[in-house]
């Protein structure tokens, strides 16, 4: 096949979040996968809302994603391409002048229900003449701008979807100029997908009806429509729309909170498909993998539990090296291989590795049961002479067994929480290596 040449078209108006993320990813790893390009468009046209520092943010967040692209443009920078393309659809006949406020559409549309018909435009602004436009202009109106579809069936075969059907007979004709002069989505990016070569547009199934009225925009202004891939939309684990939650799953603060860019990636690639949901190796390996007719039709349901389990996978796996610098982030103590390789599996994130510090080299609050005092005192008594070692773990807990006649849990849990304050958590033999025999002797007096 021909090589593909994809976009990933965010608006600057907010942060990335996984919903538009996981559209973002498929884009490159169906790119990738095939030898293509895939190219970052910021859509930017509404000027008010845009601002750098979200441009920024959604490059700075793909960066760190690993969803690299080949190149990118801003939408603003091309108003002239979108003027010359709005005239050649005036000259054509398919973009007509639109004078109704907001408040009269709707009042149409509410007529047009009560009378069983569909709520879609009247196209009365394809009547009006010069002077009846001259009249609404007088009035302080100005006009938005409509491109007139065809009425006919535009029909393609979605990569997910199947062959798809749109009847533009049942569609308003789309607004593709707002009344203050500025432009939707729709003919910008019809302009900017043909100028760029785009050969597929894969984003969520939201567009479909969309997709078939820009279908024939491409088609008017002498382009070729992409191939489409339209994909379920993200919900909660519930089912329920994730659009209220998706502040706290931006990729800011899932970074904040330590979540890995494999871990996002990996969740968000296999959601969905007919894959297992599984840490993978890397973004090469997903790229790999992908593949359109694995994604079913169902709604992908994000449950933030798979994220830290998978999260969970890549922090028991990673090495010391990988860490090193976010554990002295974290605490200077913390940059320790020997106290990463005990701590690792028992955290979710590298961030976790902080609430083992104070047990393995600073202070704690032990935690002795009344009924196990006189066991911590024999415990304190019995404790090997010399420096702690692998080995003084095994030799401490025979000795206390026999000398005491406690064992399993009546023996080592008392222990682990005189030790280490807490009731689970690393190997407490290891742990003691590294408190060292000072430390444990402080603890198991009490202090």
């Amino acid at each position: 096949m021909t090589k593909p040449i994809v976009r990933f078209a965010p608006s600057p108006t907010g942060n990335l979040h996984v919903g538009n993320v996981r559209t973002a990813l498929i884009n490159w790893l169906f790119a990738t996968g095939q030898g293509g390009t895939f190219i970052l468009r910021i859509d930017d046209t509404d000027t008010e809302r845009s601002t750098a520092e979200y441009e920024q943010g959604i490059k700075d967040d793909l960066t760190w994603l690993g969803l690299v692209w080949g190149d990118t443009f801003k939408q603003s920078e091309r108003f002239d391409q979108y003027d010359m393309a709005a005239d050649k659809l005036r000259e054509m006949g398919l973009l007509y002048a639109c004078y109704e406020t907001a408040d009269e559409l709707d009042r149409q549309r509410k007529l047009q229900r009560a009378r069983g018909k569909p709520p879609i435009y009247n196209r009365a602004g394809l009547n009006l003449t010069e002077d009846e436009k001259a009249a609404y202009e007088a009035e302080g109106r100005k006009p938005h701008w409509r491109f007139k579809l065809s009425g006919e069936r535009v029909v393609w075969n979605d990569l997910v979807r199947g062959e798809q059907a749109i009847e533009t007979s049942s569609l308003s004709d789309p607004v593709l100029i707002r009344a203050d002069g500025s432009y939707l989505y729709t003919l910008p990016s019809c302009v900017d997908d043909i100028e760029a070569n785009i050969t597929h547009v894969v984003r969520g199934e939201d567009h479909v009806t969309n997709s078939g009225a820009q279908i024939e925009i491409f088609k008017a202004l002498g382009g070729t429509a992409p191939e489409m891939a339209h994909t379920p939309l993200l919900v909660g684990a519930d089912g329920a729309s994730l659009s209220k939650r998706l502040g706290s799953l931006g990729m800011g603060e899932l970074r904040k909170q330590g979540i890995e860019p494999l871990a996002i990636c990996s969740l968000l690639g296999k959601l969905g498909t007919s894959d297992n949901v599984e840490i993978r190796d890397s973004l090469a390996q997903l790229s790999e993998e992908f593949d359109f007719a694995k994604i079913g039709r169902s709604p992908a349901r994000f449950d933030e539990a798979d994220l830290q389990n998978l999260n969970a996978a890549l922090t028991h796996a990673m090495p010391f090296e990988t860490a090193k610098d976010r554990l002295a982030a974290v605490d200077p103590r913390a940059a320790n291989e020997a106290f990463w390789t005990l701590v690792r599996e028992n955290c979710v994130t590298v961030e976790d590795a902080a609430r083992f510090v104070p047990v393995a080299f600073g202070d704690i609050t032990p935690l002795i049961e009344d009924e196990d005092k006189d066991f911590i005192t024999a415990a304190a008594t019995l404790l090997p002479e010399g420096d702690v070692t692998a080995e003084t773990w095994g030799e401490w807990t025979s000795v206390l067994k026999a000398e005491t006649g406690r064992k399993g849990k009546g023996l080592f849990m008392p222990l682990r929480k005189a030790l280490t304050g807490m009731e689970r958590g690393p190997s407490v033999g290891d742990m003691l290596v590294l408190m060292g025999r000072d430390r444990a002797l402080a603890r198991l007096s009490g202090v």
